[in-house]
């Protein structure tokens, strides 16, 4: 049996911002961590051949699945974890396209077919 993706409209996708915006804070937190300590482990293996991750290595990898997984049961897509950047499902004159948004925006105010991505986002 085929689950089928939730379709936003604009008021839903905007009341799900308060929770979006400390969601991404916590992604970006928990990706600086790994991005970190990814470049720690390059240092140490260059210098010694050898090294190990640490604690908030780990805890920051199990964060980031975690909220990813969180948004994906709400089916909220992370298209940029560095900006931000999400797309909700929605509808646009009775076809399937994506309502656009991204960290520091005020509001969802733009949408994209669901072949073109933020290169053809346009205002709603």
């Amino acid at each position: 049996m085929a689950v089928e993706e939730r379709v936003y409209t604009i008021e839903e996708a905007n009341a799900e911002l308060p929770d979006l915006r400390a969601r991404l804070e916590v992604i970006h937190r928990a990706r600086q961590t790994i991005l970190r300590a990814a470049e720690r482990i390059r240092e140490q293996v260059a210098a010694d051949g050898g090294g190990h991750e640490g604690k908030d290595y780990w805890e920051a990898q199990a964060t980031l699945r975690e909220q990813i997984l969180a948004l994906a049961e709400r089916d909220i897509l992370l298209r940029d974890p560095e900006t931000g950047l999400v797309d909700f499902p929605g509808e646009r004159d009775g076809r399937r396209v994506y309502l656009c948004w991204r960290l520091g925006e005020e509001r969802v105010s733009f949408w994209h077919d669901v072949d073109s991505g933020f290169a053809g986002r346009r205002p709603l």
